[in-house]
């Protein structure tokens, strides 16, 4: 046999027995905190807006919740971390059963600034995080604080984070925020993982990604 022939096979081979003693990467499934402890049945001027963002960031969960069964399923087997907002917080006590995981700063949700409207005209909270969100995204309207390109550099160095945890081989359950989960998602898909499960944005969702 030709020697570089044999050096082919043996490094075929042994590339063979690296991807089987390798554990199989688990999956990262992106979830949405439970419901907040505020109401969203109010009408706010942009500077009242600010301020009843501020206290959300602030608020725990809604009295009387309990996790899904899919999602205590999922996570008893699973490397649980969560944003150090207290909404995440309660949501990851409530899905861990009493087990310790990690929280993490970096899984924050992106900032919703709304722009400088009139103080005449009033909305409804979940207009305004439509309307701030747009005029993050699209215009970089940030008032002094994170910018889209900075959210997407944490999305990217969260996504590597979370890629490393789940090539040891468990499922890693992320419990954090709507809009920041969608870009940790898209860093995800940029880096060859793919949406097997997708259950929508609502509180207690979750989006289910495994190597591609």
């Amino acid at each position: 046999m030709p020697a570089d022939a044999l050096t082919t096979r043996t490094a075929s081979a042994m590339t063979s027995t690296r991807d089987e003693t390798a554990p199989r990467a688990g999956a990262i499934i992106l979830t949405r905190h439970g419901e907040p402890d505020l109401s969203r049945k109010v009408r706010l001027n942009a500077a009242g807006y600010a301020d009843w963002w501020a206290t959300y960031e602030e608020r725990g969960l809604k009295p009387g919740q309990s996790a899904p069964r899919r999602l205590l399923d999922q996570a008893r087997e699973a490397v649980i971390v969560s944003s150090t907002r207290p909404r995440a917080i309660e949501s990851g006590h409530a899905v861990a059963e009493g087990r310790l995981f990690e929280k993490d700063p970096a899984l924050i949700e992106a900032p919703l600034p709304p722009p400088n409207w009139p103080r005449w005209l009033k909305l409804a909270p979940r207009t305004w995080g439509v309307v701030a969100r747009v005029w993050w995204w699209f215009f970089n309207h940030h008032a002094g604080q994170e910018t889209r390109a900075e959210a997407e550099v944490r999305a990217d160095l969260i996504a590597d984070r979370l890629i490393a945890l789940a090539q040891q081989g468990r499922d890693v359950l992320v419990i954090a925020h709507g809009f920041f989960n969608t870009m940790i998602g898209l860093a995800l898909r940029r880096r060859g993982w793919k949406l097997v499960e997708d259950q929508g944005y609502r509180y207690w969702s979750s989006r289910r990604f495994e190597r591609g």
